[in-house]
This record gives C-alpha cells, structure tokens and sequence, in this order.
C-alpha cells in the first residue's frame, strides 16, 4: 500500500481480529462507483438521485477522518459502473484471524460484490478461507463478534438459513461459536433490515440498540454476558443513530443529524466523531460501519 492506503498489485497488510470494538489499525473502504446517470438509485431504494460530486466529496472526508485518527485505509475502487451498493464494503466479506470469508448477499444487485473483495483481498495477500454458496445468503450486516469465538447472526431477508449453515460450518475450525437471532418483518423484503440495524458494539460489553426491533434471546444473552445497552432514541432511528463505527481507545464514529445519541455516548465516556453523511450515508441508509470492511483490530 501508498502512503494513503491505495491498494496496489503485490501489497501485503496484516488481518485478523474477530472483535467490533478493539482497536482498528486497517479497513478497506470501496470509493463509490459511478452512476448510470438514470433513475436506477429507485432501484437501490435510495431517497433520491445521487449527486456524485458531493458524494465524493463527503467519502474522501470520511476516509480523512480515519486517517485522522491512526487508522490504514485500503482504498479500493472506483467499482464498476452502477455499483452503487458496493460503497458499503461491510456487507461482502468477513474478516476472521485466519483470514477473509466471501459472503453472498441476499439483494440481487449486490451479487457480483464478493468478486471485487476477492480481487482486492488478493492484491493485498490476504487468503479466503471460505465462500458463501447458492442458495445461501448472508450480509456483513446481519454478523457482528460478540467477542473472539462468539459471532452473532440475524436471519432475515438478506441472510437465509442455508447461508448461516454454511457460514457455521467456515467457522467451526476456528472455534467461533454462531448465535442466531431472527429479525422483524418490518417494512418487508423491499427495505434492508440488518442485525447491525438495531446494535453496535461501541466498546468491552457496550452496545448501543434500538431494543424494541431486537429479539428477546439476543437482549437476554447479551444482559446475562453483563452488557450496558445504551438505548438509542426513537426520533434517530432513520438517522442511523444505531449505526456506530469504534475505532477503539475510547473513539467512536457517528453520522451526522444524530445528536441525542452522540450526546448518550459521550456521557457514556466516549469520545465521538462525527462525519457529514448526506450523500453517502442517509441517501443510501447506511452508516459508518457500512461503510467500512475491518481488515485488522488488534488491541
């Protein structure tokens, strides 16, 4: 990698680190691919038309914020023409210490996604140790670590049983444990709902959530691991205020127009940034950990 994290050909970079809340030393980020030019952001159920300039704009402001603040940015991309989703570089892949699972995502227009982690996982040297087969699906969205042998699952519209088995199996050799969680209905298969909708671990045993969209098993495991759930307000819900990046070390990243829960945060002892989402996070429903695929956490 460059000074600034472009990946190039014959790159290596460390991995690993099956944890959301210990110290993020490198992440992959997917600049946003160019549009159509057409009406297809309806298609990807976005708010409105994408403004490409200022969607630029805001993600190089969001990779100089982590920059910022001592993380290595791998920026791969620009992506294909009308790969609009795969600026949410969470969702394809999965990080584990032995290396990168290749996800298949349950949202048709997303299929082709785990081909562009394959290539820029191989240009950085970083082996796959499995791959997410028809007619399995599983998003990035729906897996978070609860801790280093404990992955939490939720089974919905983008992650299927056949999916989850699969992933089960991948880990097994590792040790990690798959605990699934079945999501709400909600709006339907129309709308992404992830597990990482309704929680975020911001650091050891802290979580912010949205409790009311959680099943009761998921809240009742994590209150008899001793978790603090920070309750996240109704009002910034839509905002992603659930939707939290930790960066460790006490920072955590947030996007804009959510301040009742970055204040909750900050009385929780954290110390939070704040980046400008318009574009590239409210337009598109997806927040700071979307955006970013962890490459390595190390503590």
């Amino acid at each position: 990698m460059d000074a600034v994290g472009q990946v190039r050909a014959g790159a290596r970079t460390s991995f690993g680190g099956q944890s959301m809340t210990s110290t993020l030393r490198a992440v992959m980020v997917r600049q946003p691919a160019p549009t159509v030019g057409g009406d297809e952001w309806q298609s990807f159920g976005y708010t409105r038309a994408i403004r490409q300039a200022e969607t630029m704009r805001e993600h190089r402001e969001f990779v100089d914020l982590l920059v910022a603040n001592g993380v290595d940015v791998i920026t791969a991309g620009p992506d294909p023409v009308g790969h609009l989703d795969a600026i949410f570089a969470y969702d394809p892949s999965l990080m584990t210490n032995r290396g990168a699972i290749l996800l298949r995502p349950g949202k048709d227009l997303r299929r082709d996604e785990p081909a562009l982690h394959r290539a820029t996982y191989q240009e950085l040297g970083i082996p796959i140790i499995g791959e997410i087969q028809a007619p399995g699906t599983v998003e990035g969205g729906d897996t978070l670590w609860l801790d280093e042998h404990t992955l939490a699952v939720g089974r919905g519209y983008r992650t299927n049983s056949e999916g989850i088995r699969q992933l089960t199996e991948i880990l097994l050799p590792l040790g990690v444990q798959v605990l699934v969680y079945d999501l709400p209905h909600w709006n339907g298969a129309g709308e992404c709902l992830h597990l990482m909708s309704m929680i975020s671990p911001v650091a050891d045993n802290v979580a912010v959530v949205y409790s009311r969209m959680m099943a009761v098993a998921f809240v009742e495991w994590l209150e008899d691991a001793g978790w603090t759930l920070i309750e996240m307000p109704e009002s910034e819900f839509d905002s992603m205020g659930c939707n939290v990046l930790a960066l460790g070390e006490g920072k955590v990243i947030i996007a804009n127009r959510n301040p009742e829960t970055s204040a909750l945060l900050q009385a929780a002892g954290l110390t939070v940034l704040e980046y400008q989402g318009d574009h590239i996070s409210h337009n598109r429903q997806g927040g700071p950990t979307c955006l970013t695929r962890p490459i390595f956490r190390a503590s």
